[in-house]
């Protein structure tokens, strides 16, 4: 006899599972930084009204060749969804080996019955995701006004920053800067002509960084990069580099002067861009104002005055990529996509 649960066949006792396979390819197929900006923000929500299960972030720290590697799981109630990401950051690969600072694989479980359903390349959702929690941030914080946008780090995250940002302000043009002049140029041709966008590359991040309402720091930086003169009043930061103990983008000031909202009070005290400045003993926890989930919620207010700075200090959550995750196994399903295993 055999008994059949979804995609699970058990028989005599053993049973066999079937897994769905997604490359990075067929995710990028499918996935559309509208919806993931949605999304994000629904997963913001539920944190905040305690709807979410998400353990600490969990570190393998390989010191020899300047990487890690993180796994993060989580699960969302309301969705019905659970699932673990494994992420690397090693800053020296596109140098030393040719590949990605940051690669990711996503394992998504039915809570129904602990059983593995779709095992995708995460490289992709963690750059719509990680775009996405600037765009959520940037909703709340900006200015109504804001039109200009700047990127100061233009890695594999900044294309989907930019285009995340789009979907909610109306950007007039955006600023560039990296270390390395011709991945700025190739960013700003790259945008530039998809979006439709005016972009100007910058030889020195303090142009970007006084020319622009809403800012994004996108690097592995372990001293400050933006210095607190340079930044205006009014302006909202995204710092989104600083995910791991020791990394730090912004100078202190800045925070001191800041309305700071974090994706997790947790993380961000130990991983996020608050984590050195709260060693050092210049800042303290409770100047951090709020979880972007609370202001998302309404339980608190995001911008208030016009001339505010305001800061958001993201780690990246397992509950962003768990909620885009699910919805790009949904829209496989649908469209026939990714490849079907037995384990």
């Amino acid at each position: 006899m055999v008994l059949i649960i979804t995609d699970i066949y058990i028989v005599l006792g053993s049973f066999t599972l079937k897994v769905l396979i997604l490359s990075d390819e067929d995710v990028a197929n499918i996935i559309d930084i509208g919806r993931v900006v949605d999304l994000v923000e629904i997963a913001f929500r539920e944190k905040a009204v305690g709807k979410v299960q998400m353990p600490p972030k969990t570190y393998l720290f390989f010191k020899s060749y300047e990487g890690d590697l993180r796994s993060m799981p989580a699960y969302i109630e309301s969705v019905d969804v659970a699932g673990v990401k494994l992420v690397n950051s090693h800053p020296l690969n596109p140098t030393r080996y040719g590949l990605p600072t940051v690669m990711a694989t996503i394992a998504l479980f039915d809570p129904r019955t602990g059983t593995l359903t779709c095992i995708m390349g995460g490289t992709w959702i963690t750059g719509a995701r990680t775009g996405g929690a600037a765009a959520v941030a940037t909703k709340f914080l900006a200015r109504r006004d804001a039109s200009t946008v700047g990127i100061v780090g233009a890695g594999f995250l900044a294309k989907f920053h930019i285009e995340a940002f789009t979907k909610v302000m109306d950007v007039e043009k955006v600023y560039v800067y990296d270390l390395v002049r011709s991945k700025a140029e190739g960013l700003a041709k790259d945008v530039g002509s998809k979006f439709d966008l005016k972009v100007e590359v910058f030889d020195n991040p303090r142009d970007v960084v006084r020319f622009a309402d809403v800012l994004a720091t996108l690097t592995p930086a372990k001293k400050p990069i933006v210095i607190d003169d340079w930044v205006c009043e009014g302006t909202h930061v995204n710092a989104m580099g600083a995910d791991a103990p020791g990394k730090q983008e912004l100078d202190w000031r800045i925070l001191r002067r800041a309305k700071i909202v974090v994706d997790d009070y947790e993380q961000a005290v130990h991983s996020g861009e608050v984590n050195v400045p709260i060693s050092q003993g210049v800042l303290n926890r409770s100047d951090i104002y709020a979880e972007l989930g609370e202001v998302a919620a309404g339980l608190k207010k995001g911008r208030e005055r016009d001339k505010e700075v305001t800061v958001f200090d993201s780690t990246g959550l397992a509950i962003q990529d768990i909620i885009v995750a699910q919805y790009v196994y949904t829209e496989a399903l649908k469209l026939g996509l990714g490849t079907e295993i037995t384990l």
